[in-house]
């Protein structure tokens, strides 16, 4: 059986609490209270705050500091640590304010992709990316300040715990049984994965994910959760986003997923010739004198140089080396999007062959990691060929 969790501070919040367990019982789902308070202890909750606080790797001491912002950060990593130690985590729905929220959704991020996640919050009107990153937490927004029940927020916070009983109770179907391959892509390389998923056709299922810093931290996340098996990661752009001070960028972690588990990995330079801006207007001052591309009037892109083709070689090589699964990285000679070739505007031979270079140079090659060149285009059918090529041989 998979049970319905109910997150928050009951010291300070523990109506609302108590109404959205009522109306989730109510609506035919179990539930599990669960307090997170870390002023006042002793709220009456199914599970303690004593008792989550006792799952940080440091002892509940290291959570009760009496100093509100250390105090909120422990217990967020008491509460991941603890919803994970469960199996029977059918969803969360967690209520709360700024400081709620921040406590919360860290822990919601741990959960497996898949797990109803319902965040009910005061900041779910605004940025809410720092909250949900590259999970499924759908944010709710309290519209009233979660600071009481009220003909508003009883409607509010009761249609969200319809919403985790629904999710609970009712599972979705299994996919088909085919392994799950996670892909990359950009506008600007999408004829190469279309091609690519053609080839493997109905195999396998495949998984893209647009390339803007989210998508690639989403791949890897179901990496980390088991929930894809292979990887085609043709285009690694974030990487440049990163490096550069693009908007997409990828964190330091980019290959990580990889690296913890695994998983055969096949990879290239797709859109390594970009750095992602906004509008033209927000391209800032120091790149004045690049050369750009109007994506459309809200992306600029610009084209990356020799010496921060290095760099992002570089980057890459180190992700690599950490790999100790079967890995395979093609270098596309004849260009790594649809810009970057003959006659278009980000045709740059140097600044490719000063990747291409370095990328052979610095990835440590064994039986098993390897780097190829490949004289055609990224968008070339035969490039496509030469990546199912080596997604197959890395499955053996």
């Amino acid at each position: 059986m998979v049970l319905a969790y109910v997150v928050g501070t009951f010291d300070t919040k523990g109506a609302e609490l108590g109404y959205a367990a009522e109306r989730v019982r109510a609506a035919g789902a179990e539930v599990v209270t669960v307090d997170v308070s870390t002023q006042v202890r002793g709220a009456p909750a199914d599970v303690s705050a004593d008792e989550v606080a006792g799952h940080h790797p440091d002892g509940a001491a290291a959570v009760f500091t009496g100093d509100r912002g250390t105090a909120v950060a422990a217990m967020a990593l008491a509460l991941e640590r603890f919803l994970l130690s469960r199996s029977d985590v059918g969803g969360v729905l967690g209520l709360g304010g700024s400081g709620g929220t921040a406590l919360i959704t860290p822990a919601m991020r741990a959960v497996p992709v898949g797990v109803g996640k319902i965040m009910v919050s005061t900041v779910a009107s605004g940025n809410v990316a720092p909250y949900v990153d590259a999970s499924d937490i759908a944010m709710w927004y309290s519209v009233t300040d979660v600071a009481g029940l009220n003909r508003i927020s009883r409607r509010v916070i009761g249609n969200a715990a319809h919403a985790l009983a629904g999710i609970v109770a009712h599972e979705v179907p299994a996919a088909a049984d085919r392994p799950a391959v996670g892909l990359t892509m950009f506008g600007v390389t999408t004829p190469c994965v279309t091609a690519v998923t053609n080839r493997l056709g109905g195999t396998v299922d495949p998984l893209v994910f647009h390339a803007t810093g989210t998508g690639g931290r989403a791949m890897e996340k179901l990496v980390d959760d088991g929930l894809v098996g292979s990887v085609m990661d043709i285009t690694t752009t974030e990487v440049c986003d990163l490096l550069v001070g693009g908007v997409f960028p990828a964190t330091d972690d980019r290959l990580g997923a990889i690296a913890r588990t695994g998983v055969p990995y096949v990879g290239t330079c797709g859109a390594l010739d970009m750095v992602n801006f906004g509008a033209s207007s927000t391209v800032p001052p120091r790149f004045a004198d690049r050369t750009f591309y109007e994506h459309n009037p809200q992306v600029t892109l610009m084209r990356t140089t020799p010496e921060e083709n290095v760099a992002i070689a570089r980057f890459l090589a180190v992700g690599l080396n950490a790999c100790e699964g079967p890995v395979r990285f093609l270098l596309p000679t004849g260009g790594v999007s649809a810009l970057d070739a003959p006659g278009q505007a980000f045709w740059d031979p140097e600044a490719d062959e000063a990747l291409f270079a370095t990328l052979e140079a610095e990835v440590r090659q064994t039986d098993t990691r390897r780097v190829e060149r490949v004289a055609h285009h990224i968008n070339d059918p035969e490039f496509a060929d030469a990546l199912v090529d080596a997604w197959r041989e890395v499955q053996k």
